[in-house]
Parts: structure tokens; sequence; C-alpha cells
């Protein structure tokens, strides 16, 4: 196949990781051919996606989708992608959907797979109308990373025979750690003879909720004296959750380390680990703690519960209730050999149902049914 990935930017958001990982799990099938496309070529995952790329990777930068410039990048991605005849393109989140099946419809390109990855919390009322009403009916299929994505969807009208749900998958190599514990407390400058308790999420969107994970753990610190919180994100809300921690009592306590290129050697300092999301589709995050054995509390969002089972894999607890957060996060603590069964119980989970090699046979088989049908425009 002669397939096209279209990514907002090289950046190292989870949608992004994703679909870079995608793109490189159907390059080294060795069955297709791989093209990749921008909105914004900036990021550090731009030398992997150009290791994967068939040829250049051409940038489309818009300012809006209601100007001169942005009919002119539409014109220009149609014609790339008649160019290089291109059959499936397959974009990931609202702005390169829009963008991306509007100019695969132009393009009469035969299978065009649209994305949705969260369910409250990230879109107006605007933008998904426009989705439902124009770019998913434009949509050959709508690709959804969890089940419950998937119902939200068709409850949202969109036809239940478009949605398909692919799981999110985790490459295992992602989260091994690199370094020894002395390595890597020096590098993330942690404190030596502390437990930690982990988060790992942008800091750029209030629907990631850290305030309910720093009040949690102000009383998690009352219960556990040697508690200690690692915020791993970076973002415009950063300095507000510094002041926040501050005020809370707990500044010297909380760690922000910023962006977190070593995820595995994080994870395997972290004692318990922490999603306190108010909305989410499919949580990378959750996959990574699971894959690094790591016991984790997270909301009930999205498609937790289609990952974690409840007091066997981690903990679930409602988004916001910061009292059960902290709860759950002490008597993990408390009690550090059923936390480490509950994280291996959750490493095996991520192999037998969230692997690479599931998520890629998922989303062929997605693209040979599409091109498979009677063409139509």
């Amino acid at each position: 196949m002669n397939v096209l990935h279209l990514i907002d930017s090289f950046e190292q958001g989870g949608t992004e990781r994703q679909a870079v990982q995608l793109a490189r799990l159907l390059h080294e099938s060795g069955r297709h051919r791989v093209h990749i496309a921008c909105l914004d070529a900036r990021g550090l995952l731009r030398p992997e996606a150009d290791r994967i790329a068939c040829g250049e990777i051409p940038e489309y930068p818009l300012t809006s989708f209601y100007d001169r410039n942005a009919f002119i990048q539409l014109r220009r991605f149609a014609r790339f992608l008649r160019g290089r005849r291109v059959e499936v393109v397959h974009t990931h989140g609202f702005y390169t959907n829009t963008f991306g099946v509007m100019a695969a419809t132009l393009a009469r390109v035969p299978a065009r797979v649209a994305s949705r990855r969260e369910t409250e919390g990230f879109r107006t009322p605007a933008q998904k109308r426009f989705e439902r009403h124009v770019t998913f009916r434009l949509a050959h299929a709508v690709v959804a990373n969890a089940e419950a994505v998937r119902q939200d969807l068709i409850r949202q009208g969109v036809p239940a025979g478009r949605v398909v749900t692919v799981y999110n998958g985790l490459d295992a190599a992602r989260v091994e750690p690199r370094m020894s514990r002395e390595g890597a407390l020096s590098y993330f400058r942690l404190p030596d003879g502390r437990r930690f308790v982990t988060i790992v999420a942008n800091v750029n969107h209030p629907v990631k909720d850290h305030p309910t994970f720093l009040r949690a753990a102000r009383r998690v610190r009352e219960r556990v004296a040697d508690a200690a919180f690692v915020v791993a994100g970076e973002g415009g809300l950063l300095e507000s959750y510094r002041a926040l921690a501050a005020e809370l009592g707990i500044g010297e306590d909380v760690f922000f380390t910023g962006r977190c290129e070593h995820v595995g050697d994080l994870l395997a300092l972290s004692d318990v680990c922490v999603l306190s999301s108010k909305a989410e589709g499919f949580s990378n995050s959750i996959l990574e703690y699971m894959a690094a054995g790591r016991p984790s509390v997270v909301t009930d969002v999205g498609g937790a519960r289609e990952a974690i089972t409840e007091g066997e894999t981690g903990h679930i607890v409602a988004p916001g209730d910061e009292e059960a957060l902290a709860a759950r996060v002490a008597a993990l603590l408390r009690d550090p050999e059923g936390a480490r069964l509950m994280g291996e119980r959750a490493r095996r989970v991520v192999e037998q149902k969230f692997s690479c090699r599931a998520q890629l046979e998922r989303v062929e088989g997605l693209y040979e049914r599409l091109l498979s049908r009677p063409r139509a425009a």
C-alpha cells in the first residue's frame, strides 16, 4: 500500500508519538510505502520521521482554516497526494483531520481515515459539530483509540460501521531504563531516600487536572513521611502549578522535571504512578506505567477501564476525588509487595493486549478492507 500519515507536528505529545510509531511499524513491515506530511515541521520526533518517510516530508503551515493561505495549502497537499498516488491518508487529530480529509477528498484518495483520541474536554462544541457533519462524513473510517471513544462518537451521531477501535500500541523499548538508579536520580535532580509518586502528562491543558494530583499529594505526604512527588511534562501551566504546590505547603516535596525524554528511567524510580485527568481517550501514560511494571492510580476517564482492572492491575478513582486518589496512593506506598505484584500483573496485560504487533495488524486490516471496497469519490 502507498500510505500517508498527516501529523500536526513532531513534538513529543502522545498523539504525535503514536502517529510516528504507527508509521514506523508500517515501514518496518516491508509491505508499504510510507509517506509522512505535517502542519508544523518542528519537534524532537523529526529525525525518526525522516528515517521512516519515503522521500521528503512536506509541511503545510496553517494560520486559519478561513484565509487564502488555507486554500493554497489545501491545493498543495492535494497535488502532492495525486503526484505520489497515495492510496490511504490517515490523520491523527482535529486539525489534521479537517485539513487532511478535505485534501484527500479533493485528490480522490481511495481510503480516507480520520482519528478521534479523546471523549470530552479537548474540543469546542463547534469543532465537534464540524467533525461530525463534515470531516467524519468525508472520511471512510474514523479510528478511535478506545471503545469508550468509539461509543462516544456513536452517541454523537457518527455511524457505528464507520468507527473502528484500534488501541494504542506500546513499544516496550520506550520504558526500558538505561541508567543506574544513582544516575537517574542525578539526571532528574531527585533526592535519594524518598519514595516517588509520579505523573507523566503535558502541562498545557487543564483537563490533565494537576491541581487534583497536587492536593492529593498533600494528603499522601501527611500519611507517608518519605513520599515525594514528580511532575513530568512541560507547558504553559507549569509556573501556576509550582505556585500551587508552595501554597499547599509541599513545595519542597514536589519535583518538576520538565520534558521527559527518558521516561523508562523515571518510571524505574517511581513507586506509584498517577493519572488525574478529567477526560481522556486512551492514555499513553497508563500503558507506559503498566509496561514498566508500576502500580498506578488513575481516574475513571476514557478507556481507563479497558486497560486497568480495579484492584488487580491498578486502582481507578473518580475524577476530581483527591481523597480517594490519596488513599489509594498511600495504601500502595504502605504495601510495597502488593504494589510490586500489581505492577507485574499490569505488565503482562500490556504484553498480551496492547502490543505494537496488535496495533499494526488492526490498522493493516482496516486499510485492506477500505481498499477492497468499490471506489467512490
